[in-house]
């Protein structure tokens, strides 16, 4: 005999539109009524706390059932970042290649915040596996955020990586970036915007420090960040890039590089940074770097980026450069 809280606790999985998750822990003969249902409600955009999705919200189209995809998303940052949108609201999209360690992640937040979680099982170095989730993410009207996650990292030396590694890096770090980037907007931009949070690294600014094709992966997110929120930022695309330094998750045993290696006041707590970034976005930045203590010294550093600008394309080369005659020449007008 079926105990009398199932089919209770089956209304509540499928009036959420938990449909995955009340396969893997229900009765099979009570999920054949699943087939009778001829209309299931959809989860709604809600406003969790003290007011944070505020920044968020206004990027949004006003579907009722907004959700936020998001890329490497089996552990560490992405795990985080999923955890957290969805206490603030969204419903979610996971991507990974590790389908166990996938399914428990939307399995834990389904039951710990009551939205509704579909993963994509899928390695983006893939051919095959990055275009179905761009398929998806051309098509679903209900996907209002992407947040570019997924990335490996390398050895400190150029020379101990394997060069084959180093192009799946790039192409998993950038070529995808780009890609899903590219498929999620048409629709972003049909709807009246959407957001995008790219995960980069302070390595984009100072890729000397550890592995220089790691680093240049991220000076091109930042780049790419950079011209997105510049073409799309009138257009309602939120863009924010995340610049994170050393991070506690298991991407340095991908990379590696061992964290017991990095100094200990030098690495952050994944839930801080993942924290500090939302909040960021909360805040309207372009970019966020976690753990900068005064923002006086990004400002600064951006200033003498932007004087830099007007001097980086003339028609004659700095007198540094001229010859002896050409500057006896300048000096004899």
């Amino acid at each position: 005999m079926i105990p009398s809280l199932f089919p209770a606790i089956l209304d509540h999985f499928l009036t959420l539109g938990h449909h995955r998750l009340a396969h893997q822990l229900l009765p099979e003969q009570l999920l054949l009524r699943m087939k009778h249902a001829a209309v299931l409600a959809v989860p709604c955009f809600q406003e969790v706390g003290n007011g944070h999705l505020a920044a968020f919200k206004a990027n949004m189209t006003n579907n009722s059932n907004d959700r936020v995809l998001i890329t490497g998303a089996s552990s560490g940052i992405g795990a985080i970042a999923a955890d957290r949108l969805a206490k603030r609201g969204h419903d979610l999209i996971l991507v990974a290649r590790d389908r166990e360690r996938l399914d428990a992640v939307a399995t834990r937040i389904e039951i710990q915040t009551g939205r509704s979680v579909e993963v994509i099982v899928a390695d983006l170095n893939k051919t095959t596996d990055l275009a179905r989730v761009e398929e998806v993410l051309r098509n679903d009207v209900s996907i209002t955020a992407l947040v570019n996650n997924a990335g490996v990292g390398a050895p400190t030396r150029l020379l101990d990586a394997d060069v084959d590694k180093l192009e799946r890096m790039i192409d998993l770090n950038a070529t995808a970036l780009v890609r899903l980037t590219y498929a999620v907007l048409p629709g972003f931009l049909k709807r009246g915007g959407g957001a995008i949070i790219n995960i980069a690294s302070v390595l984009g600014i100072v890729p000397e420090l550890l592995n220089g094709v790691y680093g240049a992966t991220k000076a091109f997110v930042i780049a790419f960040s950079r011209s997105l929120h510049k073409e799309f930022a009138e257009r309602n695309i939120r863009v924010q890039v995340v610049l994170p330094g050393a991070t506690a998750t298991d991407f340095w045993g991908t990379a590696e590089t061992p964290l017991q290696q990095i100094p200990r006041e030098m690495v952050m707590n994944a839930d801080d940074m993942v924290d500090a970034a939302l909040a960021g976005f909360d805040q309207g930045e372009f970019i966020t770097i976690p753990s900068l203590p005064d923002l006086a010294v990004w400002d600064a550093y951006e200033t003498a980026r932007q004087k830099l600008i007007p001097n980086l394309s003339l028609s004659s080369p700095a007198a540094r450069y001229r010859t002896t005659r050409e500057r006896r020449e300048l000096q004899s007008l």
